[in-house]
């Protein structure tokens, strides 16, 4: 498919282009490129990992300048497996979106209750942190 209309010769950026190359341009121009290709991988995250590990674990937010992918698990086992396979998913997520693209996986584990001040509890004391992550 042609998109745009030819007015006759040089190369003034009107001429006609296919619509992968004008959607390529655009994307280009615009800084879209690496928004497009990570919110790719939002959308595909069960078929990247596999559905078992998307269902325990969830990417939350990509941060572009450090190119940090930030995963939320349900629990500390699943939070657990996949630092066990970070490198494996490493691999996968930038041959899938390009070179470089993720560069660190930030791996969360759940965030447990609440932490506030009461009654029992003296201020500056961490609660039962370390069984939530």
């Amino acid at each position: 498919m042609v998109v745009g209309c030819g007015r006759g010769r040089g190369g003034d950026g009107r001429d006609p282009l296919a619509l992968g190359a004008a959607l390529d341009r655009l994307k280009t121009e615009r800084g879209w490129e690496m928004p497009m290709a990570v919110g790719g991988v939002m959308g595909r995250w069960p078929e990247i990992v596999g559905g078992d590990l998307a269902n325990h674990c969830v990417p939350q937010r990509y941060d572009e300048d450090e190119r940090v992918l930030t995963v939320q698990c349900d629990s500390t086992a699943w939070a657990t497996q996949l630092r066990l396979m970070q490198r494996e998913l490493l691999t996968r997520l930038n041959k899938d979106l390009g070179r470089d693209t993720v560069r660190m996986i930030k791996i969360w584990g759940p965030g447990g209750p609440p932490r506030r001040f009461g009654a029992l509890r003296a201020p500056g004391s961490t609660g039962p942190g370390d069984t939530y992550g």
